[in-house]
């Protein structure tokens, strides 16, 4: 009787201990809100993307710099071993600097800026102010042209997604450049063919092939000229703002 009443007064004081041990043992401490690894991940809550307020002054200066570049010729200046016989001279590229405030908001703004100014572009033009090459009004979308504004927007996001994929460099800054370029000749031509083949272009209407020559394939060397000065620009700006 003895030796069974020992026994369970040692098994209750080991239990004892016991408990004492697990009411002592350190517990991490909990962070609130809990970090997403203490849930399922078909419970996580997906944070949604912020818009930041670079990016709308950045919109903002690629709206102003898209609307004054619409009505102001780009030229370029004689060589400078010209200068003694026949003095500065500026000679016209027929193209205006539009499509290089585009590219240039890109390079340096990123694919948001440079999309939000092309939409909000786009929507003052065409249902408000006359701030494209040849008016504005919901009648421009029965213009040749039309097709290439169009383009804007998502040659401004693939120029801003490229150029802030690496380091800026004078040859990926080009690249962003060219490829955004592309991207708006690509969307007009095709908005033109289209356009085109279901008749609902302004009268009168020139032949297909004299429509591409007009709003591709002329204005090319002009616009390549700029696409080698916003290179040349954009590289100075993201290097003078450390980005």
């Amino acid at each position: 009787m003895f030796l069974v009443l020992r026994y369970r007064w040692v098994s209750l004081a080991g239990a004892i201990a016991r408990l004492r041990q697990l009411m002592t043992w350190p517990i991490p401490p909990l962070s609130f809100p809990l970090p997403p690894h203490h849930f399922p991940s078909h419970f996580r809550l997906r944070r949604a993307p912020m818009i930041a307020s670079t990016d709308l002054l950045w919109a903002l200066v690629g709206l102003v710099l898209t609307i004054g570049g619409t009505f102001l010729e780009a030229f370029v200046m004689n060589p400078p071993w010209a200068w003694a016989q026949s003095g500065l001279q500026a000679h016209s590229l027929g193209v205006s600097y539009q499509i290089g405030a585009v590219l240039l908001i890109a390079c340096v703004g990123g694919k948001n800026a440079a999309a939000m100014a092309q939409i909000a572009y786009l929507m003052l033009g065409l249902l408000w102010l006359n701030i494209f090459s040849q008016g504005g009004g919901l009648s421009y979308i029965y213009r040749p042209g039309f097709g290439y504004l169009l383009g804007f927007v998502p040659a401004a996001w693939v120029c801003g997604v490229l150029a802030f994929r690496m380091r800026p460099r004078l040859e990926s800054l080009a690249f962003s450049c060219l490829a955004g370029l592309l991207t708006v000749h690509g969307i007009g031509l095709a908005y033109l063919a289209i356009a085109h083949s279901f008749k609902w272009l302004q009268a009168p209407v020139q032949p297909l092939w004299s429509l591409v020559q007009a709003y591709s394939i002329n204005p090319i060397p002009g616009q390549l000229t700029i696409v080698c000065a916003v290179t040349v620009i954009s590289f100075i700006m993201r290097h003078l703002m450390f980005y």
